[in-house]
């Protein structure tokens, strides 16, 4: 890419692709091309071929998706397969109808087995049964993965995929319903302070362990394989540590100031009991996180408090 190519970030609004944004007009990328949904629907095939003609796009992150930690993947199991399916088949078809340069193709660590072998290497992928609990979400992202390849295959097109580790940040979903752990936490520990209450319950055993990465790293890392990376097989991003629930609640128990007790409700799912990126591949080609994770947790608590009305 080069300061000038018209580039495209789909999911624009979101965790990732705000990042995206930020990052590409951080090195000097001026000529972003952004749509809200209220101006492109990514489910309506007619609107998205309509507007890859009209627009002429060089470059597209693909980072639009329905996401959301365990509970939102417990009750909207049928639009989570749905939805992220509609969407990149609609970008990734007319990415190839448009000669559209590169893509970029986001996945997630969830769509790798359940009981992978850790660190996950990107060769793990379909090697045993998925987590239930996401199932629908990780076949559809999977099946994003694949139509990259069959296209790379038979259309000779350059669409690569990155499976990030999860991702925390500014413009994170803070709802406590359908948020992912991290941001979960941080606003139950605020509200919980706010009110003066003398425990919180917390999903789970806090046993799990996962790995968490700062999104404007994510950002990061995504224009540097957009420049650097074109080969077939999907590439992981993560931080390279990870940490249980338990700690995690830990720090930001205590950047929150909440002085009450955790309680942890064993009768709740766990999910995935370990999930660790292997990175060798990405770290080969030259890429680290700069962002430490107390730095991040941090950062993103002061996001939060300063965005809650």
């Amino acid at each position: 890419m080069d300061k000038k190519s018209k580039i495209y970030i789909a999911g624009h609004r979101g965790l990732v692709g705000s990042a995206i944004v930020r990052q590409l007009k951080k090195q000097g990328f001026n000529n972003l091309m952004t749509k809200t949904r209220n101006q492109l629907d990514l489910l309506d095939q007619k609107q998205v071929t309509s507007f890859f003609k009209k627009e002429k796009i060089e470059y597209v992150f693909l980072s639009a998706a329905r996401v959301g930690g365990i509970m939102a993947n417990k009750n909207y199991p049928a639009q989570f397969i749905y939805e992220n399916l509609q969407i990149q088949n609609n970008i990734i078809h007319n990415s190839y109808l448009n000669k559209v340069k590169k893509l970029l193709f986001l996945g997630s660590s969830c769509i790798y087995p359940k009981y992978s072998p850790q660190p996950i290497k990107e060769e793990y992928l379909l090697n045993g049964k998925l987590e239930p609990t996401n199932e629908p979400y990780a076949i559809a992202k999977i099946a994003g993965i694949k139509m990259c390849l069959a296209y790379n295959k038979q259309y000779r097109t350059n669409f690569i995929s990155a499976m990030p580790t999860n991702l925390y940040g500014p413009n994170d979903n803070f709802d406590l319903e359908n948020s992912h752990v991290l941001p979960a936490l941080i606003r139950k520990f605020h509200e919980a302070k706010i009110n003066n209450k003398k425990e919180i319950v917390i999903w789970g055993s806090g046993k799990p362990k996962r790995e968490f990465l700062y999104v404007d790293d994510l950002a990061d890392a995504c224009i540097f394989l957009m420049n650097n990376y074109n080969k077939n097989e999907p590439i992981n991003i993560g931080f390279g540590k990870d940490m249980t629930i338990k700690d995690l609640a830990k720090i930001i128990k205590e950047d929150i100031k909440y002085n009450g007790d955790i309680k942890w409700d064993k009768t709740k799912p766990d999910g995935t009991p370990i999930k660790k990126l292997n990175l060798k591949k990405l770290y080969s080609l030259g890429w680290k996180p700069k962002i430490s994770l107390k730095k991040g947790i941090k950062k993103t608590i002061e996001w939060y408090l300063k965005n809650l009305n």
